[in-house]
């Protein structure tokens, strides 16, 4: 009867492990593929320079495990164009340029996805 319990738990301990790695795996490759949407998705202005928004996006891992894909370059500018802003002179707006929460939302179902394929096994 020992030998049974402990073949039990070595087998959920192997699962663990198993799973573990797999939503490791999926968080990188989630993250990753939400950078690349963002740059591609990211407004470019008509000016010198204009492109240094949609090249600033990366995918940083944190202490606890997870992801957080960031604006390095230009990250004031993030909630500006995604919600858009009045303008300088206070007549009128600017208009919004939604990206992330496009590419938010892709990237929940895209993980949930993969978390449930992991589980399963």
């Amino acid at each position: 009867m020992d030998d049974f319990a402990k073949e039990i738990a070595q087998t959920l301990s192997d699962y663990t492990d198993e799973v573990t790695e797999g939503l490791q795996e999926a968080q990188k490759d989630v993250a990753r593929q939400s950078r690349k949407r963002l740059k591609s998705d990211s407004p470019v202005g008509d000016y010198a320079g204009g492109g240094d928004y949609a090249k600033g996006w990366r995918a940083k891992k944190i202490r606890n495990g997870g992801y957080v894909v960031h604006n390095k370059t230009d990250y004031q500018l993030t909630h500006l164009l995604e919600y858009g802003h009045a303008k300088r002179g206070g007549s009128g707006r600017v208009r919004a340029y939604p990206h992330i929460r496009k590419v938010e939302q892709q990237a929940i179902d895209e993980y949930q996805r993969r978390a449930e394929k992991v589980i399963r096994g």
